[in-house]
Formats: C-alpha cells, structure tokens, sequence
C-alpha cells in the first residue's frame, strides 16, 4: 500500500526503519564490545575517546540504577540493556570507525533504502536521521553500504545530543534545526513511543514494520509502510 504524504523533509529512525535490528544487535554490538577493554587502553587518552568516556563517567557518577564497580564494566552493563547512553554511543561509534574503515564492517540496510533515497532527492525532498546511535556512527553506516555512498544524500544527522526520542521537544527542536514547519515533516520509525513524541511535536509521523521488528498492537492510528518504496513524499 502506497502512502503519500505533503512533505518538504523526511526523517528516519536506523535501527528497525534503514536497518536490521539484526545487523546492530549481532553485528554492531558485538563488534564493539569484544574491543572495549584493549580500545580504551589503546586510545584513551586521544581527545574524542577521552570525551566519550568522560561523559559516560558523568552518566555513571549520577546513576541510580546501574553500579558497576569501575567505568569499563559500567559500560558493558549499559550494553547489556541497551541503555541509550550518549556517551557509551559516541564510544562504540569511535570503535565502529575503526572496523569500517579497516574494511571488518560493512553498512547493512534493507534493500529498499538506496532507490527510495534517489527518489526523495530527486523530488527535492530533505532527507534526514535521527537516531540513539552517535551522529558519527549513524554517517559511518550510511557512508559504508553495498548500495554506495548514501551519507551524500543525507542533509542533517540528529542523536540524544538533540534529546531523547520518546520526547516532543526533541522533534520541536530537529523542525526547527531544519527550518521547515513540523507539519512538513515526516518522521519514520517503527517504535510507537518516538511516533507520539513525533506527532505531538505536529510531525506527520509513519510506522515502519519490518522483518524482526517487535510487534505493534493495533489502534495507534499511524500510516504503516512496510517498505520506504510504499512512501511517497514530495509537494
């Protein structure tokens, strides 16, 4: 089923919306934690990792909920639930440029991605990503797929530096990051929670199911495309 939408921009969620939620959890993840012990004793002391960790320090020093017993364990308790840490993110996205640009990791996004950019770009729609992973790591992903250099055909990057996703202000702030009306711009994802936040904000906001996605109970109201090549946005 084809989905039109009147929109100057579209945004899109990663993780379950451009890519497997399999490629992060059992690539991605992965990746970066069997490298995190001999990555920070490596390159701890080189400016970007010195900040990705002093920002995590300063996560761990106020959280309440997770102890761990020193900062590297910290972390691999954030990655074990998938805490949605901007530091523990600017991490492993320092660690991840490291396997993409030594050819270990490669981009993985469902086939649909690479034409239904083409196409929005061509209609002169801005296209842009927001997502939990750092902005750096999001650009990697994109820059280092089998269907070429997408990263050239995203106009903006956003990450919890913006603010969370399940937040309206976060979207109120990307509308005006991208100096268009939020009734111009669509949103993709597919968790309902960011899709609120979305709409509350006044964005058009669009469930993406895909294989392996979690299940999405009926009634939330939103377009649902099961492919971007069912989205139409332009006008």
């Amino acid at each position: 089923m084809t989905v039109a939408l009147t929109a100057a921009a579209v945004v899109l969620d990663v993780e379950g919306t451009t890519a497997p939620i399999a490629f992060v959890h059992d690539v991605l993840f992965p990746y970066a934690a069997a490298r995190l012990d001999a990555f920070v004793a490596t390159r701890g002391g080189e400016p970007a990792v010195a900040a990705a960790l002093a920002a995590l320090a300063a996560e761990r020093a106020a959280d309440r909920e997770v102890a761990a017993p020193d900062l590297i364990a910290y972390a691999r308790a954030l990655m074990a639930c998938d805490r949605k840490s901007t530091g523990l993110k600017a991490l492993q996205g320092l660690m991840w440029n490291e396997g993409y640009l030594a050819g270990e990791l490669r981009g993985e996004l469902y086939p649909d991605v690479t034409p239904a950019f083409a196409a929005w770009r061509a209609a002169g729609v801005t296209i842009a990503s927001y997502s939990s992973g750092s902005i750096a790591a999001q650009r990697l992903l994109y820059a280092h797929t089998d269907g070429g250099d997408l990263d050239r055909l995203i106009a903006a990057y956003f990450d919890t530096t913006t603010g969370p996703k399940r937040e309206p202000a976060s979207y109120a702030a990307i509308a005006t990051a991208l100096a268009l009306p939020p009734a111009r711009i669509a949103f993709v994802s597919d968790v309902i929670a960011e899709l609120d936040a979305a709409a509350a904000a006044g964005l058009i906001a669009v469930l993406a199911v895909r294989p392996g996605n979690a299940p999405v109970a009926p009634g939330h109201g939103y377009p649902i495309v099961a492919s971007l090549a069912e989205l139409r946005v332009g006008g």
